[in-house]
């Protein structure tokens, strides 16, 4: 056993968060900062219903905008991309982009219940093809999306869609982070940052 078997699920749970100050822009300015990720930034934009999610990551900006990118009900909603504002110190350009606002899931909740579950398989299918460092993760991902698998209609349906963006973009699905996995207030499952670059 090698020691990414033995490590377990919580390895690979990055705690790395974009160092960057806030981007200046006029949809932001008095915007409260309501979250922080590897690779964005989110502003509450106090109607309750939407968020400003500031974006460095290609692979975050293009599974949310890409005319291709995976949709339907468990992917998140984006209303307005209101282009590039400024440049990352990753050297990513930075896109503001106005969506849904989405929720940590409910501890206890049939939302995380799947989502620990999704985990769990993911983790499983990553142990299974440690040996194949970077890629694991992508096969991973496939023999979930289309193998057999207890994951039915639209979660089934959600699962093929971000594995065929992830083969057809070149990017790494990311599905053990706590905050890549949220949900609507109605209690769906949304994957919202599922994916990162190597």
């Amino acid at each position: 056993m090698d020691a990414f078997e033995e490590a377990g699920p919580e390895a690979l749970v990055r705690g790395i968060v974009l160092p960057d100050p806030v981007p200046s822009h006029p949809l932001l300015e008095g915007k409260a900062e309501i979250g922080r990720g590897e690779y964005s930034i989110v502003f509450d934009k106090g109607d309750g219903e939407r968020v400003y999610k500031v974006v460095s990551s290609p692979a975050d900006y293009f599974l949310l905008t890409a005319d291709d990118r995976p949709q339907g009900r468990h992917f998140p909603i984006v209303h307005v991309d209101h282009g590039v504002i400024g440049r990352a110190q990753s050297g990513y350009l930075f896109h503001l982009l106005e969506m849904e606002k989405l929720y940590p899931l409910a501890p206890q909740s049939s939302s995380a219940a799947l989502a620990l579950r999704l985990a769990a398989l993911y983790w499983e299918a990553c142990r299974q093809w440690s040996r194949l460092g970077a890629d694991m993760g992508r096969i991973a991902l496939h023999q979930i999306a289309t193998g057999p698998t207890e994951f039915q209609g639209s979660m089934h349906e959600a699962l093929r869609a971000l594995d065929e963006f992830v083969e057809g973009y070149q990017v790494l699905p990311d599905l053990l982070h706590a905050d890549n996995l949220m949900m609507r207030k109605d209690g769906t499952l949304v994957f919202s940052d599922p994916v990162f670059i190597a």
